[in-house]
């Protein structure tokens, strides 16, 4: 985003941030753009997915350096949003793989989510929230991924598709049974909120 004399911000379009990114010259002024566009949905993608902001934060900053180390395999083919929004779940995908393992080896996995959420919650989260955000952190990791993107990205069917690589059909059944899921977990935990 750039500044105009009359203080009203310009969109900067993935046109200029390819044409920058392409030009070694540029490239750190590409990057810097595709920061300032895109690192708040990303961080805010990635902190739905793995709940604590320092994970979060880590995961965004190896995002932004995979997408600057690997912009030459950057065809075009799709929007930057796109591109970035499959780095980004797959550097979080990884961590969750990763933090399951190193959990199961300590108290297991749901030691982690409760922590996880319970530090949430110590920053004034509303209780209703924090018990979806436990709803979705117990669904497996396609679900979750499906869901979490679905639900507060609200972005389309094909989008996801081609951020996960999963056909469309298998996108929406993962989405059915998530949300089946989330509503019998509220239901069985609402009396928590009391």
């Amino acid at each position: 985003m750039k500044e105009n004399p009359s203080n009203k911000r310009i969109e900067i379009g993935d046109s200029v941030i390819v044409e920058k990114m392409k030009s070694p010259k540029t490239k750190e002024e590409g990057l810097q753009l595709m920061m300032n566009t895109y690192q708040s949905r990303l961080y805010w993608h990635l902190r739905r997915l793995v709940v604590h902001h320092d994970d979060a934060q880590d995961l965004l900053q190896d995002t932004f350096i995979k997408a600057y180390q690997n912009f030459d395999k950057f065809k075009g083919n799709s929007k930057i949003y796109t591109w970035l929004y499959r780095i980004a779940t797959n550097e979080a995908l990884q961590f969750l793989n990763k933090a399951k393992k190193m959990q199961k080896s300590d108290e297991g996995t749901e030691y982690y989510l409760q922590n996880a959420v319970a530090s949430n919650a110590k920053f004034g989260a509303e209780k209703i929230e924090i018990l979806l955000q436990e709803a979705i952190q117990s669904l497996p990791e396609k679900q979750k991924m499906v869901f979490t993107i679905r639900y507060y990205e609200e972005m389309p069917y094909e989008e996801i598709a081609e951020i996960l690589q999963m056909s469309i059909g298998t996108l929406k059944t993962n989405y059915h049974y998530a949300k089946e899921k989330i509503t019998e977990y509220i239901r069985e935990h609402s009396e928590d909120l009391n």
